[in-house]
């Protein structure tokens, strides 16, 4: 009786149980064929359309404004942008340069110090610039490879 039950499923043609694999041949193909089409129009789309301006004769805004250099040597003496100046003289100098028209963003402060300054004489002048009003302060420094 088994053997009957054998022979009968054999004996069926055209039905074949499904097949439980997955054939990626077609989706690599077809990421292949996506990653050629973005590879070429990707240079496409960088490029800017020339366009011939109009001239004005309105000035150009002052975009590039040059930040202020204010340094500290070792001795302690502060400069602003080159110009020694004296700590009691800082606050009306911070004021005069908060008061001069300044980017949206705020004017940039480049605070250089000497490294053998005591910090409390670093955090008076920054407590200053951060009562004039200057709050956008970058402490600038050297790599390890410019000494």
């Amino acid at each position: 009786m088994a053997m009957g039950a054998i022979s009968s499923r054999k004996g069926r043609r055209g039905k074949r149980a499904p097949m439980a694999e997955i054939n990626v041949t077609p989706l690599v193909d077809v990421m292949l064929v996506l990653l050629i089409i973005f590879m070429v129009t990707a240079p496409l789309l960088v490029a800017g359309v020339a366009v011939d301006l109009p001239e004005s004769r309105a000035e150009t805004l002052d975009q590039n404004m040059e930040p202020v250099q204010l340094s500290i040597d070792r001795d302690g003496q502060i400069s602003i942008d080159d110009a020694a100046i004296e700590a009691a003289d800082l606050p009306a100098r911070l004021a005069a340069i908060a008061a001069q028209p300044a980017p949206p963003e705020g004017r940039r402060i480049y605070l250089r110090a000497d490294r053998s300054l005591d910090y409390g004489d670093v955090m008076r002048v920054m407590g200053e610039l951060n009562r004039a009003g200057l709050n956008r302060i970058a402490l600038v420094s050297v790599g390890e490879g410019d000494r």
